[in-house]
């Protein structure tokens, strides 16, 4: 298919790229960084028709996975295969590229299992670099972006290092950890957007002047060892899934070889190091004052913070399949490279263990997400989109998934349509960019299920269910993945017609088979879908009964199974979800005069004047809004409106 996300693919060489080689004169949409968000936020703005400029200050570490070579795990997995549902890459390349696929929780409720790859650095690397150089609309520059363009109100383009200027309407910032960046190793501190990069610190000014709101953050990565040091045998085998499913509803799914992950544990001598040498951490002698990620805490957080744990669980992850470097996760740290190895060496299977790179800390400016719309444009700068760690999230997959829904809506912009926007009952990532546009976040912001109010309807194995539609209407899903869906949706379709359909009498026959299942028969005429509400009755046992069950994919089976085991439980969901509907219906005019609606406090109108919500929904989950607030906002509106219903 023309948009060449489809099927396998190979590998091209580094930095092919089909780019006209003179300089036009404009593009529509601008991308500055090709970390994980710009590189979904560039793609898709370029599979929908638009001229697209990718700048970055490396060409070579576009795609680059700058801390774990993982991808998934809890909601971030949801949002990884929400991705793929609309028509982004991330699951494709991570599929591509994954060496241990594991289905996390696979042993609890549909809501919280969470699918999760270890995938080869190299390769995963490669697999974005091929597609980014490769898109006829999609053109690549290496310069640093050093101030935004502004004409009459608007961005109108960027200015870079080495002098040059592009125009466009629309530009989106994914400068991740660029801005500004200061990286820390123990006493020592120097510039820098991660280890061997440099820091975009004249765009942090050149964003300031324009009125956009700047805070301090900082996060941690932990030591990188040589594979020949690590004693393997003094570790705990974590093999993955034998048979893994990948992120992709599309895809051709996994085919590299499968690894070992390994697990070990902290000791108490581990503890006694770090805790001698808190001094020396950036974190605790005051070079770093921004608070760090609250659920991915350094090492020496973790021992501060929680003296009466023994020990801390520590996973060694391969980086690719013939890769020399091992990576040491759970232990992200800024200490000195001194300390770093002493700790290794304290925990079994490490003693030996040499830092080919260090760990380090790294603290940079972010925006406050606040300032943004639902859709994620500047409301400080039209034209401007933020996407990715910029806007205060942590992890690979929040930013992917911000930029794709920046890159489409760059386009949208461009031809007059409404800004799409993702609800909370309809993906974790319309939870996570509400989250950011409405509350904004004091740490960097990682997405759990458990944010979700309505997260048995945002399962990861029905998000193709849920969001490829509106992936073909914005234009993002091509031909070949309409047509696998469609397939997938008549099956399961067909599946819980039949399940209804057939029915079991209780004959000696269905007695029998029911003896040899251990289960207790039924004693009036019975619907096969009745039998899938039993505890551990699934399509397996069914195919007793109808053998041909067995002839539909498994993810099928799957997805039947839940349906009708939860049904009772979806249907509250749902129920409660088209409540909260109409709050979400209503929407607040963006110049409503907070100030003269009456009842409100001061507090209440300082908030809702600064963020000034879409819709009384999105004012009712800002922080200090109360009940008694939403109503005085619902009279005021019926006021001025003549009659909205409350």
């Amino acid at each position: 298919p023309p948009s060449g996300i489809s099927g396998a693919r190979p590998l091209l060489p580094a930095f092919v790229s089909r780019s006209p080689s003179h300089t036009p004169p404009g593009f529509d949409c601008i991308v500055v960084g090709g970390g994980h968000a710009g590189a979904d936020a560039a793609l898709a703005a370029a599979r929908l028709g638009c001229a697209t400029l990718l700048v970055t200050s490396n060409m070579d570490h576009v795609g680059q996975l700058s801390c774990n070579p993982a991808v998934g795990g809890l909601a971030k997995g949801h949002m990884v295969r929400e991705l793929d549902a609309l028509g982004g890459m991330m699951g494709l390349w991570a599929d591509e590229a994954a060496i241990q696929f594991r289905m996390l929780n696979a042993a609890k409720g549909p809501a919280v299992r969470a699918p999760r790859a270890q995938v080869d650095r190299e390769r995963y690397r490669a697999a974005v670099q091929r597609d980014i150089f490769a898109h006829p609309k999609l053109e690549v520059r290496q310069d640093m972006v050093s101030a935004l363009l502004v004409e009459e109100g608007r961005v109108a383009g960027v200015r870079t290092a080495l002098g040059q200027e592009f125009k466009a309407k629309t530009v989106c910032l994914t400068s991740g950890t660029f801005l500004n960046g200061m990286l820390h190793l123990g006493e020592n501190a120097f510039p820098g957007g991660r280890l061997g990069d440099e820091p975009a610190a004249a765009l942090s000014e050149s964003l300031r002047a324009r009125g956009l709101r700047l805070r301090r953050f900082m996060t941690c990565t932990p030591p990188r060892v040589l594979a020949g040091s690590i004693d393997f045998s003094a570790l705990e085998e974590q093999p993955g899934d034998p048979l893994p499913q990948g992120f992709s509803f599309r895809g051709p799914g996994v085919a590299l070889p499968q690894l070992s992950c390994y697990l070990t544990w902290t000791t108490p001598a581990t503890h006694a190091i770090i805790s001698a040498a808190l001094s020396r951490s950036p974190m605790y002698n005051g070079a770093i004052p921004g608070p760090g990620p609250r659920y991915c805490p350094s090492i020496e957080d973790k021992i501060a913070r929680f003296p009466e744990k023994d020990r801390h669980q520590i996973f060694v992850e391969p980086e690719g399949l013939n890769a020399p470097l091992w990576y040491v996760n759970n232990i992200p740290t800024g200490l000195p490279l001194d300390v770093q190895q002493a700790v290794l060496n304290s925990v079994s299977g490490l003693e030996r263990a040499v830092i080919s790179r260090p760990g380090y800390a790294i603290e940079y400016d972010a925006a406050d997400p606040t300032q943004l719309t639902p859709g994620l444009e500047s409301k400080i700068l039209p034209g401007l989109w933020l996407a990715g760690q910029v806007n205060g999230t942590s992890g690979y997959e929040e930013a992917a998934a911000q930029g794709l829904i920046a890159g489409v809506n760059m386009t949208r912009a461009l031809r007059g349509k409404a800004p799409l926007v993702l609800g909370r009952e309809s993906a974790h990532i319309g939870v996570m960019i509400d989250d950011l546009v409405t509350k904004g976040s004091d740490e960097p912001y990682r997405m759990f299920t458990s944010r979700s109010e309505h997260r048995l309807l945002l399962r990861e194995g029905n998000a193709d269910l849920r969001l490829t539609p509106l992936g073909r209407e914005i234009g993002l899903v091509d031909d070949v993945h309409w047509q696998l869906f469609c397939a997938k949706k008549d099956a399961l379709d067909s599946l819980l017609h039949e399940l209804h359909a057939r029915r079991l009498s209780p004959d000696a026959a269905t007695r029998e088979r029911f003896a040899e299942l251990n289960e207790s028969p039924p004693n009036k005429n019975q619907a096969l879908a009745e039998l899938l509400r039993r505890p551990g009755f699934d399509c397996a046992k069914l195919a007793v009964f109808w053998p041909e069950i067995l002839e539909f994919p498994e993810a099928v089976r799957v997805e039947a199974e839940t349906t009708l085991r939860y049904e009772g439980y979806l249907a509250r969901q749902r129920e409660l979800a088209a409540k909260s509907a109409y709050l979400e219906a209503v929407e607040l005019p963006l110049d409503l005069d907070y100030a003269a609606v009456a009842g409100l406090t001061s507090e209440a109108v300082q908030r809702l004047s600064s963020i000034r919500p879409r819709t009384l929904g999105q004012a009712g989950r800002m922080q200090g809004i109360t009940p008694a607030a939403l109503a005085c906002l619902n009279i005021h509106l019926r006021k001025i409106r003549g009659g909205v219903r409350g």
